[in-house]
């Protein structure tokens, strides 16, 4: 699993119970879906289409440190299927785990777009000297 992105609990995240609100990580997670996708795929249109079950396993409070990671589960023709976890860097515990989530690359009219592509790219493979 490659760990992408950071995310710092701040007072604005927290539920009533005073730990991490579910919906705002979920927004997290689904921004960085939406990041990786557009640049692996090369195309800025990109929607979620699915995710499987998604397990609350632990949560986060104040301050707290948390990394979403993303691995590629496979190309489709149009879409990209992804996997996710998110821990807790200073607890160590895993705070949720999504199996398959699907993200689509679009057209101009919003139909899904042929990709053409069939595994990931590294930024250095995309910066050309």
């Amino acid at each position: 699993m490659r760990f992408h992105t950071r995310k710092w609990v701040k007072p604005e995240d927290l539920n009533p119970n005073s730990t991490l609100f579910g919906g705002r990580l979920l927004a997290w997670i689904d921004e960085e879906l939406a990041l990786y996708t557009v640049v692996q795929l090369d195309n800025n249109r990109v929607v979620t289409k699915h995710m499987t079950e998604i397990n609350f396993r632990s949560s986060a409070k104040q301050g707290d440190i948390v990394e979403i990671g993303i691995d590629v589960v496979r190309f489709g023709n149009s879409s990209l299927t992804l996997m996710c976890q998110v821990r807790n860097m200073m607890t160590r515990e895993i705070i949720i785990t999504i199996d398959s989530i699907t993200m689509v690359g679009l057209d101009d009219d919003g139909k899904p777009k042929a990709h053409g592509k069939t595994q990931i790219t590294y930024l250095n493979e995309r910066i050309k000297d």
